[in-house]
């Protein structure tokens, strides 16, 4: 085993590295980022991913915490629901499209929520996880935590393992953001589960090659909102990026409204715009996010009602056209980004895609439930 290389009393193992700055990378890796081959002759496996660099486990991790609700939604994808212990907030863990699928669930009540006005170190004392589907830098640079508070909980209770990948939008992110699928390539690696992460893998390519075939030429531009209020005067705008909040809208190759009208993103900048803005802007679609389970009665009732009849909202190309539209949660895995981009292809292209589901519910509950 190489120098630095230390013992947690989990038995994982990991570089002796600051975990924050650059890994060292392990012999003989596959695709995945990951060796079942360690020097001193050890059974496990090692995963690779920046910015932690190579952590090494001689078990497969049980009980595991991730902070934001893509990464819980890879885990879930993993058939990992039960080992599931904590989330940073249950609000904004989109676990309640799992009613769809036959036989998969998450009670999100019974997770330790991380946020509590703040993350405290001893939150992950308590709950004693296996390993943390985390971030180290989002850690130290959005909620606060030194690099002392990191290296002493992985070293006295896991390791972090994980890529802020929803956006890209950080400037304290300057080393490789992985797509959506690269990143749940490494937690499969994690929980050595690859044959679940490839049959996933092949599920969302023929879905993604069937909605692209049917896109027509038209290109809209899409400005995605969160209401400040709720009955707003003003949004946080988010940028259509190469992060994987926007993958839906990417795969659906719509073009950023904001970003061509030179709006920052909130979540780097903390700002708001208002309908003076927008209507100097004026998308061809508004795109609102909101928290939970929205149906399309509600969405309609609430958020489009209002915009309708405000004086100022109700001048804009996509209030007049019938083109607001739901636009899901920040955070996505694998499972919610399917719900997500089926959700926005109806309503972006309701005439090509009206109602109709675009993936097979029972085949993802299968990979799940380990019966495909």
């Amino acid at each position: 085993m190489e120098a630095g290389v230390r013992r947690t009393r989990r038995g994982v193992l990991k570089t002796g590295a600051a975990i924050a700055g650059l890994g060292v990378t392990a012999g003989c890796l596959d695709d995945s980022g990951s060796s079942n081959n360690r020097a001193d002759g050890e059974h496990g496996h090692s995963v690779t991913m920046e910015p932690v660099g190579t952590v090494e486990f001689d078990t497969v991790p049980e009980r595991w915490v991730p902070y934001t609700g893509d990464y819980a939604d890879m885990g879930v994808a993993l058939g990992q629901a039960d080992g599931l212990a904590g989330i940073g907030l249950r609000s904004r863990f989109a676990a309640h499209h799992y009613d769809e699928l036959p036989g998969v669930s998450v009670e999100t009540d019974e997770l330790t929520q991380l946020w509590q006005g703040g993350t405290d170190r001893e939150t992950f004392y308590t709950i004693d996880a296996d390993v943390h589907l985390i971030d180290p830098n989002f850690m130290i640079n959005r909620l606060g935590w030194s690099q002392d508070d990191v290296d002493r909980v992985a070293r006295n209770v896991a390791p972090f393992v994980g890529n802020t990948i929803f956006s890209a939008s950080y400037d304290w992110h300057d080393y490789s953001r992985y797509t959506l699928y690269e990143a749940f390539e490494k937690v499969a690696a994690v929980f050595q589960e690859r044959e679940r992460y490839e049959a996933f893998e092949r599920l969302h390519e023929d879905v993604i090659a069937n909605v692209q075939s049917r896109l027509p030429d038209e290109r809209p531009t899409v400005a995605v909102l969160v209401p400040a209020s709720q009955q707003p005067e003003a949004f946080y705008p988010y940028l259509i990026d190469e992060g994987t909040q926007s993958k839906h809208w990417n795969d659906l190759r719509v073009e950023g409204a904001l970003a061509k009208n030179g709006v920052a993103d909130a979540q780097a900048t903390g700002g708001t715009i208002d309908y003076e803005t927008l209507l100097e802007i004026d998308p061809d679609v508004i795109a609102i996010r909101q928290q939970g389970a929205v149906t399309d009665a509600a969405f309609e009732d609430g958020m489009v009602s209002f915009l309708r009849t405000h004086d100022t909202a109700s001048n804009l190309r996509a209030v007049q056209n019938d083109r607001v539209v739901y636009g899901g949660m920040t955070y996505q895995g694998p499972i919610i980004h399917l719900f997500q981009l089926e959700r926005a292809a109806q309503g972006i292209y309701s005439d090509e895609f009206g109602d109709e589901e675009l993936f097979d519910r029972q085949a993802v509950a299968d990979i799940v439930t380990g019966t495909f």
